[in-house]
């Protein structure tokens, strides 16, 4: 798999750039860059990361742990002694983690700022960063899908969503994991009759044959698609009714059903 990138302007100049470095069999670890100066989002092995920054020429000056999973801070500690100084903006329970941040501080980087939010589920300190028009989510949100529920509860992962469907539209977010056409598979099950779902899995399916990503996605996109966004569309509720075998009292339940069956599925 090869290397995403994305270069995003502002009034007409060039602010920043954003490259999926892959890592593990299904990780992404992004890599946001100007001018010769990086930070980096859920470094969870250094090697593939160093390659790319060697490459590029660039320099690693920060880092943003949305998690305290292996998969997602396994490189940190190999960062730190590659470059003296490395800021490590995260949980304050990770090890590792020097700048300490949590729900509705500001992680600032250069010119640039991200918004913290807390979005417990998967895991109980998991944070995301929002800023620019951008969503740095982690485990919480994928394409066309959510995280599994681990430490939290289906209600803390449930609210955790609808706080991230809340923001503007035409947000571009950035999962940490590549199971966009698993997620669009299961999506088709609860949705067969979902137009724009099964078009989507047609041009998603067309990228992972040329070896592309299927991310960053929109949040309108998700809004289509995702089933755990569209826990209050009447064919979604009738599917988890099913799947239940009973009729469910509200969205929460209909999402912890919709939950439990991808857990199987």
């Amino acid at each position: 798999m090869g290397y995403r990138r994305g270069l995003f302007l502002l009034q007409g100049y060039a602010v920043f750039s954003i490259d999926a470095v892959p890592a593990f069999n299904d990780n992404y670890i992004w890599v946001i860059h100007e001018d010769g100066h990086a930070l980096a989002v859920d470094p969870g092995e250094a090697a593939p990361l160093e390659a790319f920054l060697q490459r590029n020429g660039l320099t690693l000056g920060g880092v943003l742990v949305t998690h305290h999973h292996g998969d997602h801070t396994g490189g940190i500690a190999q960062l730190a002694k590659r470059f003296p100084g490395l800021v490590v903006h995260g949980p304050a329970t990770l090890a590792g983690v020097t700048a300490p941040t949590g729900d509705g501080r500001m992680v600032h980087w250069r010119s640039h700022a991200f918004r913290v939010l807390s979005v417990p589920g998967h895991t109980l300190d998991h944070l995301a960063y929002y800023g620019e028009g951008r969503l740095f989510c982690g485990d919480t949100l994928f394409g066309a899908g959510c995280g599994r529920v681990f430490e939290g509860t289906a209600e803390m992962m449930f609210r955790s969503l609808q706080a991230l469907a809340a923001l503007p539209a035409d947000t571009l977010f950035y999962p940490a994991h590549e199971y966009t056409l698993s997620n669009l598979a299961f999506a088709v099950m609860v949705e067969p009759a979902n137009t724009a779902l099964r078009q989507r899995l047609a041009a998603d399916s067309l990228k992972r044959e040329r070896g592309e990503p299927t991310l960053p996605a929109t949040l309108a996109g998700e809004l289509a698609t995702n089933p755990f966004l569209r826990t209050q569309v009447p064919e979604v509720i009738a599917a988890a009714n099913t799947e239940a075998g009973f009729t469910l009292p509200d969205a929460c339940a209909v999402f912890a059903t919709l939950r439990s069956w991808k857990n199987r599925s």
